[in-house]
């Protein structure tokens, strides 16, 4: 098991829900981003999305496009995002770590190379939004032989014809994105939510997390009561950018957990 199933089955244990946080690594620079990553798990961050700074992240909104600027004007590398996370690692064991972003920086690096820094480093999954399951073979498939767990996306428009495909290698959890569009773009709707996380679950063991649109602890209750947890990143990412203290934004993401945990 993953520390990301690990993290599921203990969640189940205690009849929670998941809460997911999402920054993006190097925002605004190195020392502020692990400052901010090292506090999430005491803010009641139950897993890390880490996003990795691409030049045309097509599928993020201003905030996290702003974010990803940021990071590589302060110097972010892949290299020293893996750093990052050794960093954490050196003293957090147990908080399992989903990489996210762009295929680009990956297939640059090379996949084999690319897999095997990873997991020493300490990575558990990857989220790789540009690359659909008809590419597998390319990085899903060497992904989970390495022992990462590749989460893949499904969206309100995977219909039920193509969600067998899209779930055949998933695992870990699937990331149901609530709303069309970019990120930041639009409010989730519990109602509209709802149908589609059971239609996801009557097909998969896997849990399905729902992001996008959830920006108020209110919010992230009432989207974590229809699923099995929730994802917040550019209500997080925007106080960042926001040049906020390292303590305010903690704060905030613990008001966010405690709204989804009291799901």
């Amino acid at each position: 098991m993953t520390r990301i199933d690990q993290t599921f089955a203990r969640l189940r244990n205690q009849n929670r829900k998941a809460f997911v946080a999402y920054i993006m690594g190097g925002d605004p620079d190195s020392d502020r981003s692990l400052a901010v990553m090292r506090g999430l798990p005491g803010a009641g961050v139950d897993i890390i999305e880490l996003g990795m700074p691409f030049t045309d992240p097509m599928a993020d909104g201003p905030t996290i496009q702003l974010a990803g600027q940021r990071s590589l004007e302060g110097g972010m590398t892949l290299d020293r995002l893996l750093d990052m996370v050794r960093a954490f690692r050196a003293e957090d064991e147990t908080t399992p770590i989903v990489l996210m972003g762009y295929y680009n920086p990956i297939y640059s690096r090379g996949v084999e190379r690319f897999l095997t820094e990873a997991r020493e480093a300490g990575i558990d999954g990857l989220i790789v939004v540009d690359l659909p399951p008809e590419e597998d073979d390319e990085l899903c498939v060497p992904a989970q032989q390495a022992g990462l767990n590749f989460i893949r996306l499904a969206t309100p428009t995977t219909d039920n014809q193509r969600l067998p495909t899209v779930l055949q290698n998933t695992s870990g959890f699937v990331y149901y994105v609530s709303v069309t569009g970019i990120t930041g773009s639009a409010a989730a709707q519990a109602g509209d939510v709802g149908p589609e996380v059971a239609r996801i679950k009557a097909a998969t063991d896997l849990p399905v997390i729902v992001g996008f649109g959830i920006t108020t602890p209110e919010a992230a209750q009432t989207i974590a009561s229809v699923a099995d947890g929730c994802v917040v990143g550019s209500a997080i990412v925007k106080l960042i950018g926001e040049g906020r203290p390292t303590e305010e934004v903690l704060a905030r993401v613990a008001d966010l957990a405690a709204g989804a945990h009291a799901a």
